[in-house]
């Protein structure tokens, strides 16, 4: 018999005072037996750096051709494609040659690092992709955050986010590897 997903609900009350954007968002967020709590937090993160009213979860690890989170518009077009972890280049193209925007959010710095000598080459001629990094301690310390009620505060300010709940108070400070439009950084 199959596992089935863990459900996690999460009060999102995000400040992002870079894109002023405010407003509280009440997450579902389903975590897949092989899922870690690091990635679920990962997911949440991401979508409070992306917040918008079209933005979803993707249906989950299972579901092969699928984001991690996306926004489709009213015509069923993939306005951003995001992804966690270490893609391969192939999946990132694929990505790209379906949305308007794709972004990555890695982590696992031992993973990372290899990865990003590897493909920044590649990688960097995908001109609508953004490639962003997340130290393992403020992975490991918003995965120690994970409960399945949550209710987060998240606030952004001149690129850094604070995400915080009833007892921790997490800064994340993203690591810029590419920007949309730019070569890469080694």
């Amino acid at each position: 018999m199959a596992l089935g997903a863990t459900v996690y609900k999460a009060v999102l009350d995000l400040s992002d005072l870079d894109r002023n954007l405010y407003g509280t968002f009440p997450l579902t967020v389903a975590r897949h037996p092989s899922e870690t709590e690091e990635r679920l937090m990962l997911r949440i993160l991401a979508f409070a750096m992306h917040a918008g009213e079209r933005l979803s979860f993707g249906r989950g690890l299972s579901t092969e051709g699928e984001p991690a989170l996306w926004a489709i518009d009213d015509t069923g077009e993939i306005e951003e494609w995001i992804e966690l972890g270490t893609p391969d280049v192939k999946q990132v193209r694929r990505a790209a040659g379906k949305s308007a925007h794709v972004r990555i959010l890695a982590y696992d710095e031992a993973k990372v690092e290899p990865w990003w000598t590897a493909n920044a080459g590649e990688l960097g001629r995908i001109d609508k992709l953004v490639v962003v990094g997340v130290s393992d301690e403020a992975s490991a310390a918003l995965a120690a955050m994970a409960n399945r009620n949550m209710k987060l505060a998240v606030t952004i300010q001149d690129g850094t986010i604070w995400v915080s709940d009833d007892r921790t108070n997490v800064q994340v400070d993203p690591i810029w590897m590419k920007r949309e439009n730019q070569k890469p950084w080694l």
